[in-house]
């Protein structure tokens, strides 16, 4: 067991439960610091991510707070948008050479979205709905897939968003309870993030022991970050959190104005 790598998978839990900050955007990066090879770090993570929401969906269907429909249209998009993402990387021959520099500058990019979506959801509470929201499902099936395929296409290449970007888009676009925003967000994640790690699974890009030793600092990590988080100021942690994770976005996108 490293203890490094166990103490950062606690630090990383400890965060997401002190803020709701995604995890696979503090713990991505912070891997691709540390020297782990882009692709494996993406990997890794992808693994680690779906067995930690595996327990949170099945909480949630018990609780009966997941919209089933919604969660449908959804990987209808981001399944298969996310494989393709990375079956591209792996066998198009002109990205073939530069899959590592290729996610690197793509996480760059997609943590300083992260960063700036998740300041504004801090300081900015918009109560206006719009007319999007009072559309049905069904006649909002069509969005739900673009939505997906998006989204998706981006979790495959950088393993960040399932959770985030996703909640953002069911917030904007969907009339849902919190409850049940938070339990269709998750299912719809660990299936999103299980499928992508699935096909690294079959690459060989996995890093086992490492996932291991992230989950068994992180699960005791989230556990006491969340029991601490109603004594903690949620606005400037979260604040924070946001520009660490800006910062690096912008390092990795290789942008010089740091």
């Amino acid at each position: 067991m490293e203890m490094n790598i166990v103490l950062m998978g606690a630090l990383v839990g400890l965060l997401v439960g002190l803020t709701g900050v995604g995890g696979a955007a503090l713990l991505t990066p912070l891997l691709v610091f540390l020297g782990i090879q882009p692709t494996v770090a993406v990997a890794t993570d992808l693994f680690y991510n779906s067995i930690t929401k595996l327990f949170g969906s099945i909480q949630h269907v018990r609780q009966k707070t997941v919209n089933v429909t919604l969660v449908k249209h959804l990987a209808m998009g981001s399944v298969p948008s996310a494989v393709f993402a990375i079956v591209l990387l792996r066998f198009y021959p002109p990205l073939q050479g530069y899959q590592d520099a290729i996610i690197k500058h793509s996480l760059g990019i997609v943590l300083i979205v992260v960063a700036l979506l998740s300041l504004a959801k801090v300081w900015i509470s918009p109560n206006k709905t719009n007319s999007i929201q009072d559309k049905s499902l069904t006649d909002k099936k069509g969005l739900s897939i673009l939505i997906g395929v998006l989204l998706g296409f981006i979790v495959g290449l950088t393993s960040i968003g399932s959770g985030s970007l996703f909640a953002l888009a069911m917030m904007f676009f969907y009339r849902l309870k919190a409850a049940e925003l938070v339990g269709t967000d998750i299912v719809h994640a660990f299936l999103l993030v299980s499928a992508a790690g699935l096909m690294h699974a079959g690459f060989g890009n996995i890093d086992y022991l490492l996932a291991f030793n992230l989950l068994v600092g992180s699960v005791p990590g989230v556990l006491l970050g969340s029991s601490l988080s109603a004594r903690v100021p949620a606005k400037p942690l979260r604040t924070v959190m946001a520009a660490i994770i800006l910062i690096s976005g912008i390092k990795l996108a290789g942008l010089n104005i740091l």
